[in-house]
C-alpha cells in the first residue's frame, strides 16, 4: 500500500472579489478533489481555506503514488490474426509489437460475439508528486471566472494578479510553476500586521501558523463565526440587536483576514428618514451592520468590521462616521424633497415612462391594473373604490427621488409616502404589497387591497406580453413572466382565492383589446400559468400523473385545482383506484372509435343484460348522491363514492360486449359508458393515473 501524506495547495493573490470568494474557494476544492479522483489517488479529509488574498486546499492522508494496475488490450479477431495454415498475419504481428511482446505471448479472449487476441499490460503507478502540477493547473483553469485578467508583462491570466504559490506534499515542495508563480513553502501574512514570508514546514501547521504568526484566519467559516460573535457582543453592549444579514456577513467575511469590530454612530435627526433607506445605505454602500431595539426600531448606531487591530480604534470609528454622514444626509434630502409632492402628483409623470412600446406607458398600465383589480375585488369582497385608487397610485413612487436613488425602495417608499399623504392604512400597506412576492419564498400581500392590485399587476403583464407575441423562449424572459406567473399562483393558492382564472385573463385581454394581437392569448396565458403550477406541485411531492389528471379538465381556479389534487391523491391510494383507472382508460379508447357524437341518454328498454342494467341503476343512484358533493366542491367525497362502482363496472366489462353488432344496442351501451366517464370527469381524468 502506498504511503499516505498530507497535501497543501495555496494560491496567493491581490484581494479577490468578495462576492465571488466563497464560490471560487468551493470550486477550487471541488475541482482539485475531482482531479485526485481521476488520477486514482485515495485521500482523507478535505479542508478549504479562503481569505481576501488567498485560496487554499488541505487534504489529509493523500496517497503518495498511484496503485499499480493491469490494463487489458484487445487485438484483432482470431480469424483475422492467423491464416489458413495457422501462421500469424500482419494484424497479429502488428498488435504484438504495439504491446511490446511476441505473438506467441498473446492470450485469447472469448465472448458470445467471437474470439480475440488480447494482452495484459502491467502499468506502474505514477508518483503523486509528478501528477499534482497538472491536477492543480486543471483545477485553476476550471474555476468559474467570467473574465480573467493579465498583469504586468505576464501572459498568465487569473481573476486577480498572483503573487505566490505554496504547494506541499508531506514536507516537500511540489516543483512546478503555475500562473507564472513558482511553488515554494512560503505563505504571507496580513498585509499590515505581518507582510513578511512565513515558512510552512508541513500542511498540518498551515492554518495555526498563519493565524498565530501572520494575523490571518484562513478558514472562511471560522472567520465568519468570529465576525458574527463580535457583532452580536458589540450590539449587546450598545443595547441593540444587530441585523445579521447573511449575504452581508458573507461579503464582510470575504473582505477581512483579521476581523476587529468597531462601533459607530450617527446623529439621531437622520432617524426621521424611513429606516429601510438608512439600512440600505449602511449595508450596501458601507458594509455596516445596522442596530435595532427590541421593538425593531432603528438605532443611531452601526458596527463595522476593520481588517486591522489598530492601536487607535477611535480613529477608525471617526473615519467611518465621517464617511457615512454624507450618505445619510443625501437620504434625508431625498425624503424631504419627496415630501413636497403627494403620490398622486406623480401620475402625470408616469405618462412619459414607457412600459413596453406596444403596450403603452406606465400610466396606461396603472389604469389597466386599477380596472382589473376592481374585477378581483368583486370576487374576494374587497373595497372596490379603495382598490381602484390603490391601482392608480401603485407605481407613482417610481417617480420619487428616493426610489431613483434607491431602487430597492420601490413599494416601501410608496407605503411611507401614502402614510404621509394621509391615505388610509390599508391603501398605504397595499403600496408595498403591490410588489409582493418580490422573489421566491418572499412574503405575500395580506390586505385585500394589496392582494387585488398585486394579482392584477401580474395578470396584466402576462396577458400584455403574450398578447404581442413575446412569450418567453428558452432562458430568455426579459419581462420576468415566469416570476409573474409564480407570484400569481402563490397569491391565489396560499390565499385560497376562488377567482375564475380564465375569466380573469379574459377581462385583462378585454382591457388590452386595442393593443394585443394574439387571438389565442387567453389559452396561452392559462396554459403558461398551469405549466408553472406543475413545477410547484412536483416540488410539493405531487406526482406528474396526478397533476395531469386534474390539469386535463382545466379547472377554473387555482384553489379549485388544489382541492381536486387532494381528492385525486386520496383516490389514488384506494384499492379500487387501479381497476377504475383502467376502466376509464378503456372507456375513452372505445369512445374515440365512434364516428360522430355518442347519444346523451340511456334507453333503459335496450338494456338487455343484467350487468348493464345493474351498472345503469348504480350509476343513476350515484349521480343523485354525488351531485351535491360536486356542487359544494367536495371532490374527495365524490371520488370516494365513485370508487364503490368498481364491482358493477368490473362485471359489466366481464360479461357485456360493448361493440355489439346491433347498432342501437351498441350506441346505448356507449351512452352508458360515456355517462360513467363524465361523472368521473366532474373531478378529474383518472384514466391518466399510473399504478406501479
Amino acid at each position: 500500500m502506498a504511503e499516505r501524506v498530507d497535501l497543501l495547495f495555496e494560491l496567493g493573490t491581490e484581494e479577490l472579489p468578495p462576492l465571488a470568494l466563497k464560490r471560487l474557494s468551493d470550486a477550487l476544492t471541488q475541482e482539485f478533489v475531482a482531479g485526485l479522483k481521476r488520477a486514482g489517488l485515495a485521500h482523507g479529509k478535505v479542508e478549504s481555506f479562503a481569505a481576501p488574498r488567498r485560496l487554499a486546499v488541505r487534504i489529509s492522508d493523500c496517497a503518495s503514488r498511484q496503485a499499480d494496475r493491469t490494463i487489458e488490450r484487445r487485438g484483432p479477431a482470431v480469424k483475422a490474426a492467423f491464416d489458413a495454415d495457422g501462421n500469424p498475419t500482419k494484424a497479429a504481428e502488428g498488435f504484438a509489437r504495439s504491446v511490446g511482446t511476441t505473438v506467441d505471448q498473446l492470450q485469447r479472449q472469448k465472448s458470445d460475439k467471437g474470439e480475440w487476441l488480447c494482452y495484459q499490460l502491467k502499468e506502474t503507478g505514477k508518483s503523486t508528486r509528478n501528477l499534482l502540477p497538472e491536477i492543480a493547473e486543471t483545477a485553476l483553469a476550471r474555476l468559474p471566472i467570467p473574465k480573467r485578467m493579465r498583469w504586468g508583462a505576464s501572459e498568465a491570466q487569473f481573476v486577480r494578479p498572483v503573487h505566490w504559490l505554496l504547494f506541499l506534499l508531506g514536507n516537500e515542495v511540489v516543483p512546478c510553476t503555475l500562473l507564472e508563480a513558482e511553488a515554494d513553502r512560503f505563505t504571507y501574512g496580513h498585509r499590515f500586521h505581518h507582510p513578511a514570508a512565513i515558512e510552512i514546514n508541513s500542511p498540518a501547521e498551515y492554518a495555526d501558523k498563519l493565524e498565530t504568526t501572520g494575523y490571518v484566519i484562513a478558514d472562511f467559516a471560522r472567520r465568519q463565526e468570529q465576525i458574527r460573535s463580535h457583532v452580536v457582543q458589540t450590539a449587546q453592549a450598545l443595547g441593540g440587536i444587530a441585523d445579521l444579514d447573511e449575504a452581508l456577513l458573507d461579503e464582510v467575511t470575504a473582505l477581512n483576514e483579521w476581523p476587529v469590530p468597531i462601533a459607530g454612530s450617527f446623529e439621531e435627526r437622520f432617524l426621521e428618514v424611513p429606516h429601510e433607506a438608512l439600512v440600505l445605505t449602511m449595508k450596501k454602500n458601507q458594509k455596516y451592520f445596522p442596530l435595532f431595539d427590541s421593538e425593531q426600531r432603528l438605532l443611531n448606531h452601526f458596527i463595522t468590521i476593520a481588517n486591522i487591530d489598530s492601536p487607535k480604534p477611535e480613529l477608525i470609528k471617526e473615519g467611518n462616521e465621517r464617511v457615512v454622514r454624507p450618505r445619510l444626509a443625501d437620504a434625508m434630502f431625498f425624503w424631504q424633497q419627496d415630501s413636497k409632492k403627494r403620490l398622486e402628483d406623480h401620475r402625470e409623470s408616469l405618462k412619459h415612462v414607457v412600459f413596453q412600446r406596444k403596450l403603452g406607458s406606465m400610466a396606461d398600465k396603472s389604469e389597466r391594473v386599477a380596472d382589473l383589480a376592481i374585477y378581483i375585488a368583486e370576487q374576494i369582497g374587497a373595497d372596490q373604490e379603495r382598490v381602484r385608487r390603490a391601482g392608480l397610485l401603485s407605481r407613482c413612487d417610481l417617480m420619487t427621488e428616493m426610489v431613483y436613488e434607491f431602487p430597492e425602495m420601490q413599494g416601501i417608499m410608496g407605503r411611507y409616502q401614502a402614510q404621509r399623504d394621509g391615505e388610509d392604512a390599508e391603501l398605504a400597506q397595499a403600496m408595498d404589497e403591490f410588489y409582493m412576492p418580490r422573489f421566491s419564498g418572499d412574503q405575500l400581500p395580506q390586505s385585500q387591497t394589496g392582494i387585488a392590485i398585486a394579482l392584477a399587476e401580474r395578470i396584466d403583464t402576462l396577458v400584455g406580453i403574450f398578447g404581442i407575441g413575446m412569450k418567453p423562449t428558452g432562458d430568455k424572459d426579459p419581462f420576468a413572466l415566469r416570476r409573474a406567473a409564480l407570484g400569481a399562483i402563490r397569491i391565489m393558492s396560499e390565499h385560497s382565492l376562488s377567482v375564475n382564472l380564465p375569466d380573469l385573463i379574459a377581462n385583462s385581454a378585454e382591457l388590452l383589446a386595442d393593443k394585443i394581437e394574439q387571438n389565442d392569448t387567453i389559452v396561452l396565458v392559462y396554459d403558461f400559468i398551469i405549466e408553472r403550477l406543475k413545477g410547484v406541485c412536483l416540488e410539493q411531492g405531487i406526482s406528474s400523473d396526478q397533476f395531469q389528471a386534474v390539469a386535463s379538465i382545466r379547472p377554473k381556479s387555482i384553489a379549485d385545482f388544489y382541492r381536486r389534487l387532494e381528492a385525486v391523491k386520496a383516490f389514488r391510494d384506494l384499492d379500487e383506484s387501479e381497476a377504475l383507472a383502467a376502466a376509464n382508460k378503456r372507456i375513452q379508447n372505445l369512445l374515440k372509435k365512434v364516428d360522430g357524437e355518442v347519444q346523451e341518454h340511456v334507453n333503459t328498454q335496450l338494456l338487455k343484460q343484467p350487468e348493464e342494467r345493474e351498472l345503469n341503476d348504480q350509476l343513476q343512484a350515484m349521480k343523485l348522491r354525488v351531485s351535491p358533493m360536486i356542487e359544494s366542491a367536495d371532490y374527495q367525497g365524490t371520488l370516494m363514492g365513485l370508487a364503490e362502482l368498481r364491482q358493477p363496472v368490473d362485471r359489466f366489462f366481464d360479461q357485456v360486449l360493448v361493440m355489439a353488432d346491433q347498432a342501437d344496442i351498441r350506441n346505448n351501451r356507449l351512452a352508458l359508458l360515456k355517462g360513467l366517464s363524465n361523472l368521473f370527469l366532474k373531478v378529474a381524468d383518472i384514466s391518466m393515473l399510473r399504478h406501479s
